[in-house]
């Protein structure tokens, strides 16, 4: 099941995955800026109740499900194509 795409059609799937990308980093750029500081402010007016957990926990969340729109479930290689790859990959060993 190959498709074939114009050069115009990669630039433009490129440039939206390069913008979904981009959307992550800065989500993950914010959150690492604000958590602290949500830290910081619990701990010092408030250190009997750690309430900055429930930010953490929830917004972290959020980011995983972030992380895998973007980049999906590729955590031990088999992504998008990967059985079609496998299988040209094994025809091609002989």
């Amino acid at each position: 099941m190959e498709t074939n795409f114009t050069q115009e059609q990669r630039l433009v799937i490129a440039k939206k995955r390069v913008k979904k990308i981009k959307g992550f980093y800065t989500h993950l750029a914010i959150y690492c800026i604000i958590i602290p500081t949500i830290i910081f402010v619990n701990l010092r007016y408030e250190p009997h109740f750690h309430w900055f957990w429930f930010s953490l926990c929830g917004w972290g969340t959020g980011l995983f499900f972030h992380w895998l729109s973007v980049f999906g479930l590729n955590l031990i290689g088999l992504g998008k194509n990967w059985e079609e790859k496998k299988i040209k990959e094994l025809m091609n060993e002989k």
